[in-house]
């Protein structure tokens, strides 16, 4: 069953599910919407915090901050998007 979670598979990070629920998106979307996406599609749950939201906001800051190694790109006031991957050339 896809989506589901098996005892062999591993949790995702908060972070590393919002990348996943991006990808499917494949659109901007809010740390809200995110977070609502990834309960919904039982990729990461808050473990009891107050401001899930908040807290993946500051980690897709602080990733973004990573400049060109940043996996996330601002698309709008609290909107985010998966940064384009480059390619590398090959030889």
């Amino acid at each position: 069953m896809a989506g589901k979670k098996t005892a062999t598979q591993p949790k995702l990070s908060q972070i590393d599910a919002a990348i996943k629920v991006l990808r499917q998106a494949r659109k901007p979307m809010s740390c809200k919407e995110m977070i609502e996406a990834m309960e919904r599609k039982n990729l990461w749950t808050s473990p009891g915090g107050k401001t899930p939201q908040a807290t993946l906001y500051a980690s897709i800051i602080r990733d973004i901050g990573k400049g060109k190694d940043a996996r996330f790109k601002k698309t709008g006031p609290g909107r985010f998007t998966l940064a384009a991957k480059k390619r590398r050339a090959s030889k």
